[in-house]
């Protein structure tokens, strides 16, 4: 049975129901990032050469460092090829990581050209640039565009604005941009609002008895703003089906598909698929985006990173199959891990993942979504450093760091800890690995708070042989579990081992013997309030089926993100 991910261990070789991320102690500066959370602005007066302007304006200053977003604009008549803008900033402020531009440092002097993929510099055309830096925001000097002196007004201080605002990702303010290469200012992006995404497991159909149309009677299809179809494999470096007959030729009779219509033996399609597009009909905003790789499946994404255009072009092929052309509105890419190891270890190196990307966004275009499941271990030198994430990201409509998996009893003898802990906290088994700190690294390394989600678990880990309440407790082994030792659903658990405490912003529970961790639908409320504050894009989960039949874990991520 194909799964999304393992533990936070990542060499046990046993597939795991769930994804799980990985997280660091993140250094000063990554820590933080994380305050892009108020979104508090203050701008620097803007400039130009002519009537070039380069106006620079904090998108989160938090003391120890901040992040900027600056636009630089041709208020010419001509077309000009690129830009060129120079400036010095005070002693104790630095760029660390920055995006869509190229810098250059020489001391405190800091030169930042155009991308190349930018292209030519319309006359009236706006481009932008943002990044994150060391110390107090501050006013940079002697700031020159195209070798002549900044001149020019300022913009108002608002403080709602936020990295989601940035007009690095907003391609009205960036006309000039490629969207093949750089689909931070592709539209299909951050469409009207925080995204709410949630996993379909392929297999659920059969244990599990969870079914396309329980996505509808659960009240859930209204809510989410995308659908994660998981998983297709990818044998031999190539996009490939996971389980044919759920995906497309299981029939269903009226009173299990979504519109209340038998499927018949001749229909060219039916399954999975077919009850999908069913319920993309009745809900026209929802989108359905195939998931490939998972925890085990992933080691077919070394020989994609091998021949990427053939990679991509498999992938192509099988989404726009006849049968079900048009039902898919992106492709995910959950590989665990790049340059790192999972279920099997991968030596392609830092840059394999990004052609691996870039290739399926120079097949696929500008329009259509692709995204990425990515390890959440924030620990220094851990599985976020072994990838250049960062550079991905700039072709990635949005990706989403695996915040779960951390601890469970994958670790038989504990110590006892919650799985998805939100933030650190005394006592924590391993530094780095809660959200924030994974979060705030990802900010750091320059990937836009605006196209990271968070991600939560509709599901809980747990030990047995426990006599300690508090979190940090031993025990002797996996606690029991319908499907898998030591993880069990929300909707078990919530009747079977009610919470009894929160610690790291999420919720465990000491029953008898046994002590567990899940997410309920108050730390959940916690979760997405710090989410908002951060400016994240919105909210994924796994899985869907973990949920109870009126769907209130997906309520309360979907009141949270609004």
């Amino acid at each position: 049975m194909q799964h999304h991910a393992g533990h936070s261990g990542d060499a046990a070789g046993t597939a795991r129901t769930l994804h799980r991320r990985r997280r660091s102690a993140v250094v000063a500066l990554a820590a933080a990032a994380a305050l892009v959370a108020t979104g508090l602005v203050a701008a620097l007066p803007a400039t130009a050469a002519g009537t070039f302007t380069a106006t620079f304006t904090s998108a989160g200053d938090w003391g120890t460092g901040h992040q900027a977003s600056v636009q630089v604009t041709n208020g010419t008549t001509s077309t000009a090829s690129s830009w060129t803008l120079e400036f010095d900033l005070p002693a104790g402020t630095a760029i660390t990581s920055a995006w869509d531009a190229d810098v250059t440092r020489t001391g405190n002097h800091y030169k930042i050209t155009s991308k190349s993929w930018a292209g030519p510099f319309a006359p009236g055309a706006s481009q932008s640039w943002g990044y994150v830096g060391s110390g107090p925001f501050a006013q940079p000097t002697g700031c020159t565009v195209n070798g002549a002196t900044c001149t020019g007004g300022t913009v108002p201080t608002n403080p709602t604005t936020n990295p989601t605002t940035n007009p690095t990702t907003n391609p009205t303010t960036n006309p000039t941009t490629n969207p093949t290469t750089n689909p931070t200012t592709n539209p299909t992006a951050n469409p009207g609002g925080r995204k709410l995404v949630g996993y379909f497991a392929e297999w659920g159909v059969y244990g599990r008895n969870y079914h396309v149309n329980n996505i509808k009677t659960s009240g859930s299809a209204s809510k989410l703003t995308h659908i994660l179809y998981a998983f297709g494999n990818t044998t031999g470096g190539q996009c490939s089906i996971g389980d044919s007959y759920a995906a497309y030729d299981k029939a269903y009779t009226a009173d299990q598909s979504v519109d209340g219509v038998a499927d018949t033996w001749d229909q060219p399609l039916r399954g999975n698929f077919n009850q999908l597009r069913k319920l993309k009909a009745a809900n026209p905003n929802l989108k359905v985006i195939w998931s490939f790789g998972g925890w085990t499946w992933s080691s077919g994404f070394t020989a994609a990173a091998a021949n990427p255009t053939a990679f991509a072009s498999s992938c192509y092929s099988l989404l726009n199959d006849p049968r079900w052309a048009g039902l898919f509105d992106g492709i995910d890419i959950d590989w665990e891990y790049p340059n790192a190891c999972g279920l099997s270890c991968d030596s392609s190196g830092p840059q394999a993942f990004d052609r691996v990307i870039t290739a399926l966004r120079n097949k696929f275009g500008s329009s259509f979504l692709i995204t990425a499941a990515i390890t959440a271990d924030g620990s220094s030198g851990g599985k976020i450093d072994a990838t250049d994430y960062a550079t991905a990201a700039t072709k990635l409509s949005w990706i989403m760091p695996m915040t779960y998996d951390y601890f469970g009893a994958f670790n038989p003898q504990g110590p006892t800890a919650p799985h998805s802990p939100l933030t650190s906290y005394p006592g924590i088994p391993q530094a780095g690995f809660n959200s924030e700190d994974a979060v705030n690294k990802l900010i750091a390394k320059g990937i836009p708070a605006s196209k990271i989600l968070l991600g939560v678990g509709f599901y809980g880990r747990g030990w047995t042989g426990v006599t300690q309440s508090a979190p940090g407790g031993s025990a002797t082994g996996a606690a029991p579990g319908t499907y898998e030792a030591g993880i069990e659903d929300y909707k078990v658990l919530k009747n079977r081992c009610p919470a009894t405490g929160t610690v790291g912003g999420t919720a465990y529970a000491k029953c008898g013997n046994e002590w567990w961790s899940y997410d309920t639908p108050a730390t959940i409320a916690t979760k997405t309030a710090w989410a908002k504050s951060k400016g994240l894009g919105g909210a994924f989960f796994w899985e869907l089926s973990g949920d109870t039949s009126n769907g209130e874990l997906i309520s309360a991520l979907k009141s949270g993100i609004s």
